[in-house]
């Protein structure tokens, strides 16, 4: 007899929240992502997909297929700052020390950062995902300048960034990978989180999804 399902069982009731631990990956010649920086001050990150939008094919006065266009990875940064090193990527370039001049070349970059996966029984602790992101560039948009007042606020910056996706053995490209915590093998996970973020034998870098591939697969996969 088959097994009644059920729901909001105690410890399967998961969210997502916050962001943090962001790293920013400058790209070098050949696709790279040899170094990686700190990115202090991220309020938020907006996924936000497009594409594989259904295009209706009709004969035999039926519809008689769906296709689907190529689905697009975009995403929205939000920051107070942002470190030295995206500056390029921002369309800046320093001409003398502390001058620096816009409407430049734009840098391309990987990112990485962390989510929180809470449930109702360990709160936020209960896990936690990596989100990676290739081949992105960032739009220039609008930065605003306000005046002190009494009402203390600061002003932050904000990018529209697109992606040109990666290779991935035996699939589509991809521009955008999750790791999660709760799924994943936790020795092959730290060695992962030492490779994104540094560690005593070697700098930060951003791997390849198929360097992460063959990194997290079991044994005998």
């Amino acid at each position: 007899m088959p097994n009644t399902l059920v729901w909001d069982n105690t410890g399967e009731r998961l969210y997502e929240a916050g962001v943090s631990k962001t790293v920013l990956y400058t790209q070098a010649i050949g696709g790279t992502y040899p170094k990686g920086v700190a990115w202090n001050g991220v309020s938020s990150i907006t996924d936000k997909p497009s594409g594989a939008e259904a295009s209706p094919l009709y004969a035999d006065d039926i519809k008689y297929l769906n296709l689907r266009s190529v689905e697009e990875y975009a995403a929205t940064i939000e920051a107070y700052t942002y470190p030295d090193e995206f500056a390029e990527c921002d369309g800046s370039a320093e001409i003398a020390k502390g001058v620096t001049i816009g409407q430049q070349k734009r840098k391309t970059f990987g990112l990485s950062y962390r989510t929180a996966i809470g449930n109702d029984t360990d709160d936020v602790s209960h896990g936690y995902k990596l989100h990676l992101i290739y081949g992105a560039t960032a739009s220039p948009t609008e930065k605003q300048h306000n005046s002190l007042n009494d009402s203390p606020d600061v002003n932050p910056f904000s990018w529209d960034v697109s992606t040109t996706p990666v290779s991935v053995a035996g699939h589509n490209p991809t521009a955008s990978i999750e790791i999660d915590s709760t799924k994943a093998d936790p020795t092959k996970l730290k060695a992962l989180e030492d490779i994104l973020y540094g560690s005593d034998k070697a700098e930060a870098r951003l791997p390849l999804p198929d360097e992460i591939a063959q990194l997290m697969k079991a044994s005998g996969d």
